[in-house]
């Protein structure tokens, strides 16, 4: 019995998926919608709605904490923290919403656009 494992593992090793997850979020962050699957959908809003969230914190460990989930990344850090944090400020959580568009031609997978709210 497998217990408290969760999370897909979208056949993937490790690495690459976790490095797929660290993509589709920075891209969630900068285009504010990105479609993929259902499955990248649901694995990566927690992510986008904890980034959001320390952002809305504000301070000094916040910014080091996105910092560390997203090198390489200052333009999408500076977007996160200047532009999207201060409009979610009266809001306590939901920032993302998934959106079904409909199947993929080549193998039908369901293809959704998460976006921020």
């Amino acid at each position: 019995m497998a217990h408290r494992v969760d999370g897909r593992k979208l056949s993937r090793k490790q690495g690459p998926r976790l490095a797929l997850y660290r993509n589709l979020v920075v891209s969630v962050l900068r285009y504010e919608r990105v479609k993929t699957t259902e499955a990248k959908a649901k694995e990566i809003r927690p992510q986008v709605e904890r980034m959001i969230t320390l952002a809305k914190r504000g301070d000094l460990n916040a910014r080091r904490a996105v910092i560390a989930a997203l090198p390489d990344e200052p333009l999408v850090i500076n977007k996160l923290f200047d532009e999207i944090a201060p409009k979610y400020a009266d809001r306590t959580s939901g920032y993302t919403r998934i959106v079904r568009v409909g199947q993929r031609q080549g193998d039908a997978a369901p293809i959704v656009q998460i976006e921020l709210v």
